[in-house]
C-alpha cells in the first residue's frame, strides 16, 4: 500500500480570477513507504507546488491526496498528516525561530504537548541523528547553513515523522553544505527507513535516489530509476533539463563510435568503461604485433 497517494491532482492559484494559473495539472503518483523520490523539473514546472500538497499546506483544486490513507481536505486530519510528514524549505532561516538549537527542536514536541521528559529524549535523538550534538546550546545564526538545514531536519525528526519532503533543501548552499545535508538524507533513509520526497535542480543529488519523477508544466513527464532517467541527455534536454556530465559524455563518444555501453551516468562508470575499452584495444594490438 502506498504511504502517499495523489490522484488526479491539479492546483490553480488565484483560481477564478483574471491572474489564475495552473501551476499541477492532473498529476497521479504513488509513493511507497520507506521509498527515496527525487522530483527534478525546471523552474516553474510545479515542484514546489507539488510538495506542498504531501503536508496539507495546499490543498487540491480538483482531484486529492492522501497520506497514510488521510485525505489532505480532511482538516481534522491536517494535524496528523503533519506529524506524519515533515517539510524542510529553501531558506533554514525561514523555519528556525528559537534562540537556541535545542529549543527550536523542542518546539514542535511542546506544541504536541509531550511530556518534558519525552521531549528532552526525542531532542537528544535527533542531535544525535543528524550529528548535532555539540551545537545544541549554540545560537542558530552562529552555524553554517549547512548545519541549519540539519537542524531544521532535526526538528522534524523529533515530531517523530515518517517521511521528509525537502524543498531544493540546498539551494542557497555552498557545496560543502549541499554534502551536508545530503549525506545526512541519504543516512536516515538508509538507517532509519524514513521515506524521502527530495525536490531538487542538482542530476547529483536526484542520483541518490530510487526513483526520479520529472515535472515539466505542472505535469509528470518522466519517471524512472536514476540509469534510465540520465542515460538519455536528449530527452533531458528537451525537459530544460542538464544531464549528468558523464552521460552527456558518454552519448557524444557513443556518436563517435566507442563501444561504450548504456546507462552510464556516473564519473567512475564512465571511467571504467573506458579504461575497460583501452585494455581491449591493447590486447587487440598486441595480437596483432605477433608473428
Amino acid at each position: 500500500m502506498s504511504f502517499i497517494e495523489l490522484e488526479n491532482v491539479s492546483h490553480s492559484y488565484h483560481r477564478g480570477q483574471e491572474h489564475e494559473f495552473s501551476a499541477l495539472r492532473g498529476v497521479s503518483l504513488s509513493i511507497s513507504q520507506g521509498e527515496f523520490v527525487a522530483v527534478l523539473g525546471a523552474n516553474g514546472s510545479g515542484k514546489s507546488t507539488l510538495a506542498k500538497h504531501l503536508n496539507a499546506l495546499l490543498l487540491p483544486t480538483e482531484g486529492r491526496c492522501l497520506v497514510a490513507g488521510m485525505d489532505t481536505a480532511d482538516m481534522e486530519a491536517a494535524w496528523k498528516i503533519r506529524q506524519q510528514v515533515g517539510m524542510v524549505f529553501q531558506n533554514p532561516d525561514n523555519q528556525i525561530i528559537a534562540a537556541v538549537v535545542e529549543d527550536d527542536i523542542a518546539f514542535g514536541p511542546e506544541n504536541l504537548g509531550i511530556p518534558p521528559e519525552e521531549i528532552r529524549h526525542r531532542v537528544d535523538e535527533a542531535l544525535e541523528t543528524v550529528h548535532m550534538e555539540k551545537y545544541r546550546t549554540f545560537a542558530p545564526h552562529l552555524l553554517s547553513g549547512g548545519q541549519k538545514q540539519r537542524i531544521a531536519i532535526a526538528g522534524a525528526l523529533a515530531m517523530e515523522t515518517n517521511c521528509l519532503v525537502l524543498d531544493e533543501p540546498t539551494a542557497m548552499l555552498d557545496p560543502q553544505g549541499r554534502a551536508e545535508v545530503l549525506s545526512t538524507v541519504e543516512r536516515l533513509h538508509r538507517e532509519k527507513g524514513i521515506t524521502v520526497v527530495y525536490i531538487t535542480h542538482f542530476m547529483e543529488e536526484a542520483a541518490a535516489a530510487d526513483r526520479i519523477v520529472v515535472m515539466e508544466k505542472g505535469r509528470i513527464v518522466g519517471e524512472g530509476t536514476p540509469r534510465e532517467i540520465f542515460a538519455r541527455p536528449d530527452r533531458l534536454r528537451k525537459w530544460n533539463l542538464d544531464a549528468p556530465l558523464a552521460a552527456e559524455l558518454a552519448a557524444k563518444l557513443r556518436e563517435r563510435g566507442f563501444r561504450l555501453p548504456e546507462g552510464i551516468y556516473e564519473n567512475k562508470e564512465l571511467v571504467g568503461a573506458l579504461a575497460h575499452l583501452a585494455s581491449g584495444r591493447k590486447a587487440m594490438a598486441g595480437e596483432q604485433r605477433c608473428p
